[in-house]
């Protein structure tokens, strides 16, 4: 039976709903494997939308721009209103999309979610991104179930027998299988894995509108292997019609999802213990795991919605304990400052269903203020009771991971200069937004640059900000990166002056560390004492180092190592600045410095004021950065992409070549079946036309995906000439600079 539901009927549900009778979930998949159209039919099973239209309209996807490019750009949220053997469910799902360029939005829709939908498709089967959301599903403390989507290209185009559809169906379980081992919680690794036994998988069709799982088989054949065998003798006849009549699609998503995947009460029990960072032996953390809507108000914005035609912001998240109301006034604990919202409700596609209250277990979605996707929120009462936890880094939720992180770029410039203050403010609404994409001024240059993970991520982005703002954007550019490998020499240097001194060297930071500071663990705002004892006890770094942070800039990290030096406080801000500065642009090639260790062992501060301005510290710092960097053999890093590659098997030869001729690794070769599968990582700058040579030696019958995997050293071979080419376009000169280019700031003892 469906029930039809209206916007109050949604509103009490949100507030008097009983947890066990709410779902909270995300349907991930690689793309084009049907997510959208799936989405279709259960939009239509609660009346949100005509059956007539469903697996073709996309609902989901309303935006013009992915209507026109036939993909989901953005995660969209719907709730749903389902009878299910006698009792009513609430449904909160997010449809997210599947291109490598919007992972990020992936990451979010999953931070607010308790389950997941993953879909594969049965020809292409697991692919890159299936396995990147998985992983980051699995992570986040998500539980999976499967649908296994286009049986019916199994069927009609590839012709397989039944047996065949079978093993071919038991390969994709297997695969998942593999992976849900691999990267579920400890306590999970085999309760989490899907069976199409047990119920947690379906298999379908979203085009054709149906699907069915083991228990319906059971339900409404006398033998389930008559059912699954009618379903061949149906496209036999072309009876595509009884299938969707008989075993309809949704029926199948709803019974998974509804015995499958967790209630908000079951689910934040584990879900907690995945992202919280903060102590877990105070109150406010037993309320989180038991979702108690009368404790302590705790939520997070997960998601920014910017309406594609007015601009109108609305921010979009989840309660995780406690009740949100409009006059509440929240404490922002990244940003660490007030604010309350002016709109208060739930989302609906590209609308705001307002609600007077939301209480834990909930999504929601509040206009009035503006801050970066992931920031976390409490009432003002719990701050005052847990200020001390705050203050100490205690108190808080892991930041949202992401799988890729900016490696192309773009200048971007309006092209009526004085929109220059526009700009900024447009760009920097849609990476709060977005926070894979980066925009920042370009001091060498005096541009604005907008870099992201792809170039289809700076393409939608820019047509976003070009409809607040025209602008004129340069062809995009592979960003690269700066380290040293090794200490370069402690060096004095003076400023121009000659009345102030500073003495510092770098060295590579450890890989363990910049990993942290990525993922959160590690931040300047952070209490020092309680980042110390974190460096000290889980890294190893000395007392006197992990004390004496004073800046972080993306992974480089600025240590105080003075003692006894006078003023220097009054210089403090200047070197910050210009370390941060140095971080943006290194010495080779003015590309992003990366995983840089810089110590302050001594200095010499002037008593005059006057002679201690940024105009004479500047300069002296930077010199000082950039002596001790380039004697540590510095280099060039490139990004490197992982290639996933699926093709017939007389393709794998072709192929390998090709990647090699690419200068990729090849990771793993394997045969399944008829099947090639090929896992390479290739550097990203050999891979910007490698999708039509990919399709032009398979005629076109290879399935393939990438995502960012690390960083490498371009080649020595290649090392000098790039650093020219980068200059050159930078208009800076060709030749890098030496130790003696900043001799005259060297300070020699005598």
């Amino acid at each position: 039976m469906v029930k039809l539901r209206g916007a109050e009927e949604i509103r009490q549900m949100i507030k008097k709903l009983p947890l066990e009778q709410r779902r909270i979930f995300s349907i991930t998949a690689h793309i084009d494997h049907g997510k959208s159209t799936m989405t279709d039919y259960l939009l239509a099973r609660a009346g949100l939308m005509s059956r007539e239209l469903a697996g073709e309209k996309r609902m989901t996807d309303f935006d013009e721009e992915e209507q026109k490019r036939i993909i989901t750009i953005f995660t969209t949220v719907v709730n749903l209103v389902y009878r299910f053997e006698g009792k009513e469910y609430l449904i909160q799902l997010n449809d997210t999309p599947g291109h490598i360029s919007f992972t990020g939005e992936v990451s979010r829709a999953i931070r607010a979610s308790d389950g997941i939908i993953l879909l594969v498709d049965a020809v292409e089967g697991v692919m890159t991104q299936t396995i990147t959301n998985l992983r980051l599903a699995l992570q986040e403390g998500c539980k999976p179930v499967l649908y296994i989507n286009k049986v019916d290209r199994l069927i009609s185009e590839l012709r397989l027998s039944p047996q065949e559809v079978i093993t071919r169906i038991d390969s994709i379980i297997r695969e998942v299988n593999k992976l849900i081992e691999m990267y579920a919680p400890p306590q999970f690794k085999k309760a989490w894995k899907v069976s199409f036994a047990t119920g947690s998988v379906a298999i379908g069709s979203a085009k054709d509108g149906w699907g069915f799982t083991y228990e319906i088989l059971k339900k409404k054949f006398a033998d389930p292997k008559e059912g699954y065998l009618e379903v061949f003798r149906r496209y036999a006849k072309g009876d595509i019609k009884w299938l969707r009549e008989n075993l309809p699609l949704d029926e199948a998503i709803l019974e998974m999802v509804i015995k499958h995947l967790p209630s908000p009460k079951e689910a934040q029990k584990f879900k907690i213990e995945s992202i919280w960072r903060g102590r877990r032996d105070i109150d406010a953390y037993e309320a989180l795991i038991n979702v108690d809507k009368n404790g302590p108000l705790i939520g997070m914005v997960t998601k920014i919605f910017i309406h594609p035609k007015t601009f109108q912001t609305a921010l979009i998240g989840r309660i995780w304990s406690g009740t949100l109301t409009k006059d509440t006034v929240l404490y922002l604990l990244s940003k660490g400052s007030t604010a309350r919202p002016h709109r208060l409700g739930v989302m609906e596609l590209a609308d705001i269903l307002d609600v007077d209250e939301i209480p834990a277990g909930n999504l929601f979605a509040m206009t009035g203020f503006l801050v970066p996707a992931g920031e976390s929120f409490i009432g003002m009462d719990v701050y005052d009771e847990y200020k001390d936890l705050i203050e100490n880094g205690e108190f808080g939720f892991e930041p949202i991971p992401y799988a890729s992180e900016p490696v192309v770029s773009r200048a971007i410039r309006p092209k009526d200069p004085n929109e220059l203050d526009t700009l900024a403010k447009v760009a920097e609404m849609w990476v709060a937004a977005d926070p894979t994409a980066r925009f920042y001024l370009d001091k060498e240059s005096n541009q604005y640059i907008l870099a992201g993970v792809d170039p289809l991520q700076l393409e939608i982005l820019i047509k976003r900000i070009n409809m607040k703002v025209p602008v004129t954007v340069d062809e995009p550019i592979i960003v690269y990166r700066e380290r040293v490998q090794k200490r370069g020499i402690e060096v004095t240097t003076k400023s121009p002056n000659a009345l102030n001194r500073i003495t510092l060297y770098v060295e590579p930071l450890e890989n363990s560390v910049a990993e942290a500071i990525r993922k959160g663990l590690i931040k300047e705002e952070q209490d020092p004492k309680a980042r110390a004892r974190l460096l000290r006890e889980k890294f190893g770094w000395e007392t006197h180092l992990a004390r004496n942070i004073i800046a972080i800039e993306e992974t480089n990290i600025l240590i105080n190592a003075t003692v006894g030096v006078q003023r220097f406080d009054r210089v403090r801000d200047y070197i910050i600045a210009t370390f941060r500065d140095f971080c943006r642009g290194g010495p080779l090639a003015k590309e992003p410095v990366q995983n840089l260790k810089v110590v302050i062992t001594d200095a010499l501060v002037h008593e005059d004021p006057v002679h201690t301005q940024m105009g004479q510290i500047f300069p002296m710092t930077f010199a000082a950065l950039a002596v001790s960097f380039l004697t540590g053999d510095p280099a060039l890093f490139e990004p490197v992409l992982r290639v996933d590659i699926k093709a017939p098997q007389q393709y794998m030869g072709p192929l390998i070549t090709l990647l090699s001729q690419r200068r990729g690794r090849i990771i793993e070769s394997t045969i399944e079946g008829n099947d090639a599968h090929i896992i390479a990582h290739v550097p990203v700058a050999e891979t910007l036309d490698l999708a039509e040579k990919i399709r032009s030696i398979t005629s076109g019958r290879a399935f393939f995906g990438y995502q960012f995997e690390t960083w490498w050293k371009v080649p020595e071979t290649m090392q000098e000439e790039l650093i020219r080419q980068i200059r050159k376009r930078k208009k800076l000169d060709e030749n890098p600079p030496t130790v003696e280019t900043f001799s005259r700031f060297i300070y020699q003892r005598t």
